[in-house]
């Protein structure tokens, strides 16, 4: 059996519905996850903050979303094509993320260097 994997395209295979946040995991090995995630309209509840454990770079291809930064009094707007590195413990939240449209992005996690 090959190892090279069909030619897919990251905007196919869209639910109909979204009741939550779709995480997909594209690609992993022990060092890096390849994440598309599809949100319509979500937002990370309330009082709730991502701390993760690896860096991550994320990508949006589609849609609008706001990324709020802990200690930042507003949240930092995305359109398509913006990207940008959110380092491991950098404690943030979607805000929020368009109505009416999917929000496609694309997210890379990964182990950083080391902290001296």
């Amino acid at each position: 059996m090959s190892r090279h994997s069909m030619i897919d395209n990251i905007f196919s295979a869209l639910p109909e519905a979204l009741p939550e946040e779709l995480v997909q995991t594209l690609a992993e090995s022990e060092t890096v996850r390849i994440e598309r995630i599809v949100s319509h309209g979500h937002a990370t509840p309330p009082g709730e903050w991502y701390d993760q454990e690896r860096d991550e770079w994320v990508l949006l291809l589609s849609g609008g979303a706001g990324l709020l930064f802990e200690g930042e009094e507003s949240p930092r707007g995305l359109e398509p094509g913006n990207c940008l590195l959110i380092p491991a413990h950098c404690r943030h939240r979607v805000a929020w993320t368009a109505q009416g449209v999917r929000s496609i992005w694309l997210a890379v996690h990964f182990q950083g260097g080391s902290a001296a």
